[in-house]
């Protein structure tokens, strides 16, 4: 079955300061703040939600359409997922922009600053699942506001089953508009912080919320995940990784095992297992797309962490 990923595609920018931001930073004099951070650590790195969800789920041999929005210097990207084999159809150029670009500079003690430019992504609307042609699931991942609001509704129209995955994109929409998402979805995945501050802003407890789905997926990080789905709860237990090095992009990881084990039919059970082992070994690497493991490793993994056989 083909998924259809909806999302940004955009690069990371990591630079290192090799000190403390707070002993650069006056608070007597945060009013006409003026401050510069050498940097000698930098590496850029493929990222945006679409990007990742698409690289892992092509890791495990699903089929990964990308529908997305790039700017004028989308080269290396794009010749990074023709590459890799994936299909760039519905990934649109859009003149005269930059793709999406988060600028993120840490400290030694793990602060960080981000800048993060839009770019390209604000065009998202530009797309359309209705060009997609014979698709079997969808997931409306963080992207532009009015790209998110379309694709969301043309899934439904033409009656494709939808993972909602609002993400940081929550706070541009209010809580009727995070309603009318929720109630076009099929399934809804959020982490912890997403999940408190989507009862906020929809005055609906995680019970009222998981009735308007098949099921609702809440990430724990080191804690693993909740499956509410048919009035229960499913707790999935995290995996041990081999090496905490890097967590992002872990939960990109997640939401393409949950798109794997719904298009191959599997239960609750194994899709979270499937999805909480994608984000442990996503975790030992940096960046969102630098791990690299094939199914039978997969399945190696799998069975090691969870004592049983995949299945699929």
């Amino acid at each position: 079955m083909k998924s259809l990923i909806c999302g940004s595609i955009a690069y990371d920018t990591i630079m290192v300061f090799h000190d403390e931001f707070r002993k650069h930073i006056l608070p007597e004099q945060i009013h006409i703040l003026n401050v510069a951070f050498l940097v000698p650590d930098m590496r850029r790195e493929f990222g945006g939600c679409a990007g990742n969800i698409a690289y892992n789920l092509k890791m495990l041999g699903g089929e990964a359409l990308v529908m997305a929005t790039v700017g004028d210097d989308h080269q290396p990207y794009s010749y990074r997922m023709e590459k890799l084999g994936l299909d760039t159809t519905h990934v649109k150029h859009v003149e005269g922009t930059f793709c999406a670009q988060a600028f993120i500079t840490t400290d030694v003690k793990d602060n960080q600053i981000t800048a993060f430019h839009p770019g390209a992504m604000n065009y998202s609307h530009l797309n359309s699942v209705k060009d997609a042609g014979e698709v079997g699931l969808g997931i409306v991942s963080p992207d532009g506001r009015d790209g998110m609001l379309l694709h969301a509704k043309e899934f439904q129209e033409a009656g494709i089953p939808f993972i909602f995955d609002p993400g940081q994109g929550m706070p541009m929409f209010s809580g009727e508009e995070l309603m009318d998402f929720i109630e076009k979805a099929d399934y809804l995945t959020v982490n912890d912080y997403e999940a408190r501050m989507l009862q906020e802003k929809t005055g609906k407890s995680m019970e009222e919320l998981a009735r308007h789905v098949k099921a609702l997926i809440v990430t724990l990080g080191g804690e693993g995940s909740l499956i509410h789905s048919g009035g229960q709860e499913i707790r999935i237990p995290a995996v041990q990784p081999q090496a905490v090095i890097d967590p992002t992009g872990c939960g990109d990881a997640y939401r393409a095992g949950l798109l794997y084990g719904i298009s191959n039919g599997m239960d609750w059970h194994q899709t979270g297992r499937l999805a909480s082992l994608l984000g442990s070994l996503k975790i030992a690497n940096r960046g969102g797309q630098n791990h690299h493991h094939g199914i039978d490793e997969i399945r190696v993994r799998y069975r090691e962490a969870f004592g049983s056989d995949l299945g699929v």
